[in-house]
């Protein structure tokens, strides 16, 4: 494991960012949401905290696949982000420079292999948190597919 890998880790020992990761975090959400030099497909999902009501953001990647949208949680099912989606039925925003107005669809266990697949193409810095590797065959992405939930991006 690289030293870069060893950090991420670190900074989301346990499942959950510690305080640098959630300083970090929210730098991100800002440049991801205002489209400032990041990639098209780096974005912040915006989406009621199931909790508070008020909303919370998260830096994510948009993972494009057969002409579909997904949106990969690095940590798994526990993540906060995930929950609240779930609770608030799927209804979300994303924002890179606009904001679009969205549901979130769970995928089935058994159509998420080849999606985390490209995610981790995509997404360098989720693959210190994915216990598979980004060329691994797609049988290892569906021994860990339902540990990693994914959300198709659909028309409000």
């Amino acid at each position: 494991m690289s030293g870069v890998e060893a950090m991420r880790r670190w900074m989301y020992r346990g499942g959950r960012p510690n305080r640098l990761a959630r300083i970090l975090n929210r730098l991100s959400a800002v440049q991801f949401g205002r489209g400032i030099l990041a990639p098209d497909n780096w974005v912040t999902l915006e989406v009621a905290g199931r909790r508070s009501g008020n909303t919370i953001s998260c830096p994510l990647v948009l993972t494009p696949y057969e002409g579909e949208r997904y949106l990969v949680s690095m940590l798994g099912r526990d993540a906060n982000w995930v929950a609240n989606v779930r609770a608030a039925r799927g209804e979300a925003v994303l924002r890179h420079g606009r904001a679009e107005r969205v549901r979130l669809v769970d995928v089935d266990t058994a159509g998420r292999a080849p999606i985390l697949r490209r995610y981790l193409a995509l997404a360098p810095g989720a693959r210190a948190h994915l216990p598979v590797d980004r060329h691994a065959p797609l049988s290892e992405f569906e021994r860990i597919a339902g540990d990693y939930p994914v959300f198709r991006v659909t028309a409000p």
